[in-house]
């Protein structure tokens, strides 16, 4: 994989830097996995805090659920509002900076005003109007490939790769630096392709050397994803731990620079350990 770097707002991805954990932290009810998710401003600050005093290097803010199979959607407003509450109820009050998990643009926008540093787009940058937001506020961008209507689905690598060079694409349109871009493959968001689902996020996870072509980090979410319980059988994402330690020592080996997670402390040890082993390998 090309040595390449970015910088996430004060922190080094790829290159020579350790790959960073970002911890997942929820406030949407409806999440799929909801052991992450928390109800009130302390909740939240108590539970970053704790991802940070775990070794998380960043700390994303979810507040509108984004998995593919589930009825989730919420309106406009309402994600704004619980977005804004709470990246306000960290900024200024962690030593790492705050990401915003939203497509949206004028969600998008808010959180950024409230300090949000990082905006993490699971849309590929579908609107235009999301990369111009980053751009004007001189935040870093996590983009991901995403389905979508008009966008091609062929093999699984193909179609990331495809994807996620249209996303850098609009981001350099929008005047956003390549070094404050890192990529996300997308597992588990590729449901109607030509493979079964999880067959697509193995295969994904299995070709990630290739995606390097691209030139910019990657960053890898496999926590509890439903892929790891149909591999596993463990229907309820509580018991899906052991699989999402196996499947980050994985992208970690296939060359993830950044690493999404629930499970802060956990996966931190999982990321030493399989960095140590691809540091080691002729």
């Amino acid at each position: 994989m090309p040595d390449a770097r970015a910088r996430l707002a004060s922190v080094e991805i790829g290159g020579h830097a350790p790959v960073a954990v970002m911890g997942v932290l929820n406030v949407s009810p409806e999440s799929f996995h909801r052991g992450s998710v928390y109800r009130d401003d302390d909740a939240v600050l108590r539970a970053a805090l704790e991802m940070v005093g775990a070794g998380a290097a960043l700390v994303d803010v979810g507040a509108r659920s984004t998995a593919p199979y589930l009825a989730t959607a919420i309106s406009e407003a309402e994600e704004t509002d619980r977005l804004t509450r709470a990246v306000a109820a960290l900024a200024g009050k962690l030593p790492v900076p705050v990401s915003a998990d939203t497509p949206r643009p004028a969600v998008a926008r808010a959180a950024l005003e409230a300090g949000a540093r990082v905006l993490n787009d699971v849309s590929g940058l579908a609107e235009p109007a999301l990369a111009r937001e980053v751009a004007r506020h001189g935040a870093s961008l996590i983009a991901m490939a995403a389905p979508g209507p008009g966008r091609p689905v062929t093999t699984p690598l193909d179609t990331v790769h495809a994807l996620l060079a249209d996303a850098l694409a609009r981001a350099r349109a929008a005047g956003i630096a390549d070094e404050r871009v890192v990529l996300d493959p997308g597992i588990g968001f590729f449901r109607d392709g030509p493979l079964a689902w999880h067959e697509w996020d193995v295969a994904v996870l299995a070709g990630l050397p290739a995606l390097g072509r691209l030139g910019r980090p990657l960053c890898v979410g496999v926590s509890r994803k439903s892929f790891i319980g149909a591999l596993t059988g463990r229907l309820d994402p509580a018991d899906r731990l052991a699989g999402s330690l196996a499947a980050t020592a994985a992208a970690v080996l296939g060359g993830a620079a950044l690493v999404r997670t629930h499970d802060v402390r956990e996966t931190v040890d999982a990321v030493r350990v399989a960095e140590r082993l691809r540091e080691a390998t002729p």
